[in-house]
């Protein structure tokens, strides 16, 4: 029996996990498993699945595996892993190759038939001051979002907690940034966690981008499994996103924690997830 609230027109949200939570460069297998535990996505670390780059025909066979298993792509996040010279405020040649990259990334999410790309860790301002910091960013922004429009993707900034950046931490922020660009290129994400680092899991948060929110990430502090540290109130933050409305991807951010068993972490994500966003 559907839930009550699931009235008619309701469209409840869709479940996608990171490949964070699987065996790096190893996962193909483990991707039938994961409709049946809740997932109809699938987050991609691309840092998790090619250790020297991609090309066409390497996108194109891991889109297959993924869309082979009944699951579709539906964007990237944990961009520069791999790449941690690159990111905002750096020097003019590192910058240059930071706006290189970043096309080349929603190239490749385009092309796995994603559509978000979270740019979380990779900017902090150190010594500049929020204003120049702020006006560097809306510079690198201006240059970078033109080279997107073609590609249909959305560049979202991750709001992080204080312990993880020093720009753009709250969704305030981000919210703002955004507003101030209003580019169709640059979208909104809420991370549940930073909802809570930051003091943001009040209705007025989420009033503030109803009908905007392009992404969510539902994550415990350490990337555990959502719900295992109890830091934060997952049912709490549903029914927020059930308030404005919100229909789009709840994403589990968790890493792999079983290197013998990275499934049953994967199975008690899809759980939270059912049990507190549906």
């Amino acid at each position: 029996m559907l839930p009550a609230r699931w009235h008619k027109g309701f469209q409840p949200v869709r479940f996608a996990i990171s490949n964070i939570a699987l065996p790096a460069f190893d996962h193909l297998r483990a991707l039938a498993t994961l409709p049946g535990l809740g997932f109809s996505g699938l987050e991609v670390a691309p840092s998790r699945v090619w250790r020297d780059g991609w090309d066409a025909a390497r996108v194109e066979a891991y889109r297959r595996a993924v869309e082979g298993a009944g699951l579709r792509v539906v964007g990237l996040h944990s961009l520069f892993f791999d790449r941690p010279e690159l990111g905002l405020f750096k020097t003019p040649e590192l910058r240059s190759r930071t706006l290189d990259f970043m096309v080349d990334l929603s190239a490749l999410c385009r092309d796995l038939g994603g559509v978000t790309l979270i740019y979380g860790g990779g900017r902090r301002r150190g010594d500049l001051t929020a204003a120049a910091a702020r006006a560097e960013t809306l510079a690198f922004l201006s240059d970078l979002l033109p080279r997107l429009e073609d590609h249909g993707t959305k560049l979202c900034f991750e709001p992080l907690g204080p312990k993880d950046s020093d720009f753009l931490n709250s969704a305030a922020e981000c919210l703002a940034l955004v507003d101030a660009i209003g580019h169709p290129s640059l979208g909104l994400q809420l991370d549940a966690k930073a909802l809570v680092e930051n003091g943001e899991t009040g209705p007025e948060t989420f009033a503030a981008v109803r009908g905007r929110l392009d992404h969510f990430h539902a994550n415990d502090p350490g990337l555990g499994p959502p719900g295992s540290t109890g830091a934060v109130d997952h049912a709490l933050l549903g029914r927020r996103l059930r308030d404005i409305g919100y229909d789009g991807w709840v994403s589990a951010e968790q890493r792999q924690i079983s290197e013998s068993d990275p499934l049953s972490d994967v199975a008690r994500g899809g759980d939270i997830l059912t049990r507190c966003y549906s």
